[in-house]
């Protein structure tokens, strides 16, 4: 029997065992495939924000695993890993339980990077998993349940977590909101197009997010933040700080006996295998790509989306002993929300916002979404959504009507008594 692990169930891991589902051999007992994932349910991650605004609803963007896998013939383990013996082939788990391996794809991405600021983990708000959103779902509900006048947010991170971020918290809280975006660079989201960055400008500045670019943060305290800038230090008070800037290998992940760079990502072949063991695979953001012109690869979810089809085409060449192919990554655009029912999306040339890039991106990623049954059921949700929507309008707006003419009658009726 061949056995294939995949280590983390997002983008990467959780697309490769789809893809694989394809292949006809992957589907015989003589192939077991395992997908191991700490969570119990895949997060659709650029829809996370949609939770803020309450725009999408968790199942929408949060599926349960084995509901995804059901009747696909692969076996889904909900664990915490522990570490991976890649000379004997074998993932420890927590608890002692052990899983062995003939090939090994590693996709578990990174965590948030908090360690370099003192406070930051204690007093900062991370933003990139279910749970991380609905705590702050729940610290928004606390604070807007105060008599405060203004509701003050530091967001921190200048790249499109930080931007999405800042736009979504701003109009959720409105008039209420005083939300500042901090970045240490000299813009933000500075490897993408001018035409985006220009479109997440005008909507930050649309709702009043103030920008400070060069400032960085020296601590973060309750209810405090003290900012740095040309060595001047400025101490703030805050409700709420959010923070969206850098991430770092996981622990076990580090630990690996095997080529890293400076970051702690796994070095691999352009065929995405480990350098020093081909039976192992790794993607997204956890791994650098090795290519012979030194080219870099962005660490976004469209790479790992496409990764993982090429993942499992060299799995299967692997296993037939077939020539492997090299990962190419095909640049498509993006696309980043910039509050309620607003986006920018930048394809080729071509830069969309407002409502219609909105649509456009709720378009793109309903056909990404995992599987075809969860597709249907998502866009069967959004039409019966948008009809109970217009139907509401057109209540409100016949009700309105109905009342100015009660009043017109009733003061036609005065006018003709007298």
């Amino acid at each position: 029997m061949t056995k294939i692990c995949i280590l983390g169930g997002g983008f990467g891991g959780l697309y490769t065992a789809l893809y694989l589902r394809r292949f006809p051999w992957a589907k015989s007992p003589d192939c077991q495939i395992t997908l191991v994932d700490q969570k119990d349910r895949f997060l659709f991650l650029p829809l996370l924000y949609e939770l803020v605004t309450d725009e999408l609803k968790a199942w929408e963007i949060a599926p349960a695993f084995k509901k995804l896998l059901a009747n696909k013939n692969i076996q889904f383990c909900q664990a915490t890993i522990e570490g991976v013996d890649l000379k004997a082939r074998s993932v420890k788990l927590l608890g002692g339980e052990r899983l062995s391996y003939d090939y090994l794809v590693l996709s578990v991405g990174g965590k948030t990077r908090t360690d370099g600021t003192p406070g930051a983990a204690e007093y900062a708000l991370p933003f990139r998993s279910l749970a991380e959103a609905r705590y702050l779902d729940e610290r928004l509900r606390s604070l807007e349940a105060t008599d405060l006048p203004q509701i003050r947010v530091v967001t921190i991170g200048g790249g499109p977590s930080g931007v999405e971020l800042a736009c979504k918290v701003a109009d959720r809280l409105g008039k209420r909101g005083h939300i500042l975006l901090v970045e240490r660079g000299d813009q933000i989201l500075k490897p993408f197009s001018s035409g985006l960055r220009r479109g997440a400008y005008r909507a930050l500045q649309a709702r009043g997010v103030q920008v400070e670019l060069r400032t960085g943060v020296e601590a973060i305290a309750p209810n405090q933040i003290t900012l740095v800038r040309d060595n001047r230090i400025t101490p703030l008070t805050v409700d709420l700080v959010l923070w969206t800037a850098g991430t770092k290998s996981i622990d076990w992940v580090s630990q690996l006996d095997c080529q890293q760079n400076n970051q702690g990502q796994l070095l691999t072949l352009p065929t995405l295998q480990l350098v020093d063991y081909p039976e192992v695979l790794a993607l997204g953001d956890m791994a650098e790509i090795q290519y012979p012109n030194g080219k870099r690869i962005p660490a976004t979810a469209q790479v790992a989306y496409q990764q993982a089809a090429c993942a499992a085409h060299n799995l299967k060449a692997l296993i037939k002993r077939r020539r492997l192919k090299n990962f190419h990554y095909l640049h498509l655009g993006d696309m980043l929300t910039l509050g309620v029912n607003a986006a920018v999306v930048s394809s080729f040339g071509i830069n969309i916002e407002g409502r219609l890039a909105s649509i456009t991106r709720q378009m793109v990623y309903l056909q990404r979404l995992p599987t075809m049954r969860h597709r249907l059921q998502v866009l069967w949700h959004w039409i019966v959504s948008g009809c109970q929507h217009l139907f509401q309008l057109f209540s409100n707006r016949f009700s309105s009507q109905g009342k100015r003419s009660t009043k017109y009658s009733q003061g036609v009726k005065k006018l003709s008594q007298k």
